[in-house]
């Protein structure tokens, strides 16, 4: 690792900063004390995310919310948990009862576990616990961050198995779902993090956060931020990507045939996800716990002491409510086009921006001036610009022909959806017949003509009164 941190030019604060000896020397019950206040954290943060999301959500919604259980309704996920708690638990009979029994184990244990190497506070043993000098993080490695990758892996195991072992058919859709949801969204998610250990000369957690001192990779690494913002959203199945318990076409997904406190757990593990890919950005991308640039210039004590805790539980709130935003803002979208942006968008972006990073830092390596590489690195992207303008300009695919000219290649019937009795999508290569549309109403076809509108009595007389219509098409438009 010190021999890949000096080829990638990392300062020798960042290689001190990796000696990790210094979260192996606290006592046993010391460490038993921060492994109680990470899951303490995690679970409030849960309760309370669950508790905001629907407030804000009704907020944008124009309704109430959440108002009756403890003061300004704050207690009421509390309530929904113990209300699940003694809910009919239901077994299906045509199930794998041990692996649907495990499925919401292996999903929600390891998700607490990603918790463990995140900082909360600077590695020098800057704050006391009854005495005892100990850093604000659980325990750090050299590859932390590939541990978290590898524990959301884990978890992802709990959605795939729930989804088979409940031998039903959308369940099993949902799992399936899930899993090539996860595959396709981390490789993107990787490509992002490649460019911070570039950056950063190192995987672990707190010499990350140590190698932002002068600005955070969020600002460096704009477009390593954006794809993992994006690769967040589909790896915590939230909405817009909510696709593996998209209820309008799979019932519940791969929890529909769970309920009582098996359920819960699978709310949980969820929120719990949210929670960490949220800590996650904060530390890769968002300084982690160091306060922000105006707070930190004038006042010196801002990143020491207890106050990075606020800094980073502060971030941890932003992201948290840019995922409850998502939500109450974008709807779903279809699963072919949440695959083709993994596929066709964000992993073909990440490979090319982290080859620019790769490249840019080997200059810099190598003494060149700043300007000199702001230069060729404009130069080359223009004229890659310009390549690609005139490819797709004289490129031009049949399938553009046909819409223009409303034909159909020769030899191929056009495409019905219904053939078969029920409506089915096109195949590759196939466009649905145009869309039948209603004349307009103030079409040059319009016409009116008198018609006795009815009549009126009065004083004993009847008079018949006329009025003005429009004709009316066969759809009585």
């Amino acid at each position: 690792m010190s021999a890949y941190a000096l080829a990638a030019g990392a300062p020798r604060s960042v290689l001190a900063a990796e000696d990790l000896s210094m979260f192996g020397t606290d006592p046993f019950w010391l460490v038993v004390l921060k492994a109680v206040f990470c899951f303490a954290f995690l679970m409030l943060t849960v309760l309370l995310s669950i508790v905001f999301e629907r407030k804000i959500v009704g907020w944008m919604q124009l309704r109430i919310g959440p108002n009756r259980h403890g003061p300004w309704g704050m207690l009421q996920s509390l309530a929904d948990g113990v209300k699940l708690m003694f809910k009919e638990d239901i077994v299906v009979k045509g199930s794998d009862k041990i692996v649907y029994l495990l499925a919401p184990i292996i999903g929600a244990v390891p998700a607490f576990m990603a918790i463990a190497v995140i900082p909360f506070g600077p590695a020098g043993n800057e704050i006391s616990v009854f005495g005892h000098r100990t850093a604000m993080q659980l325990t750090d490695m050299p590859v932390a961050v590939l541990y978290i990758l590898a524990t959301a892996s884990i978890a992802s195991y709990g959605v795939v198995l729930a989804g088979w072992s409940s031998g039903s058919t959308y369940p099993l859709l949902g799992g399936v779902r899930a899993t090539a949801q996860i595959i396709s969204y981390e490789i993107a998610m990787g490509l992002s993090f490649a460019a911070v250990f570039l950056y950063s000369g190192s995987m672990s957690t707190s010499a990350i956060v140590g190698a932002q001192a002068d600005g955070w990779f969020a600002y460096l690494l704009p477009v390593s931020f954006l794809i993992y913002l994006v690769s967040m959203v589909g790896e915590a199945h939230r909405a817009p990507f909510d696709m593996p318990e998209s209820e309008g076409d799979l019932v519940a997904g791969f929890q529909t045939e769970y309920s009582s406190i098996k359920f819960a757990m699978f709310m949980l593990t969820e929120y719990i996800h949210v929670v960490t890919v949220s800590a996650l950005a904060v530390t890769l991308f968002l300084g982690g716990w160091r306060a922000p640039a105006p707070i930190s210039t004038w006042w010196e004590g801002a990143n020491h002491g207890w106050w990075p805790i606020l800094w980073f539980t502060a971030k941890l709130a932003v992201l948290i409510f840019v995922f409850i935003w998502l939500r109450g803002t974008l709807p779903r979208v279809r699963y072919d086009q949440f695959m083709k942006l993994g596929w066709k968008v964000l992993i073909p972006v990440a490979l090319v921006w982290l080859m620019l990073v790769a490249t840019v830092r080997a200059m810099r390596n190598e003494g060149w001036d700043y300007s000199e590489v702001v230069y060729w690195v404009a130069g080359t992207a223009l004229v890659l610009l310009l390549i690609s303008f005139v490819v797709d300009f004289f490129r031009r695919s049949p399938r553009e022909d046909e819409e223009e000219t409303g034909s159909t290649p020769a030899g191929q019937a056009p495409f019905d959806p219904m053939a078969g009795g029920f409506p089915v999508p096109p195949l590759p290569g196939q466009t649905l017949p145009p869309v039948p549309r209603r004349p307009s109403r103030a079409g040059p076809d319009r016409q009116r003509e008198p018609v006795g509108a009815g009549t009126v009595h009065s004083g004993g007389t009847t008079t018949v009164t006329d009025a003005t219509t429009e004709s009316k098409g066969a759809d009585g438009a």
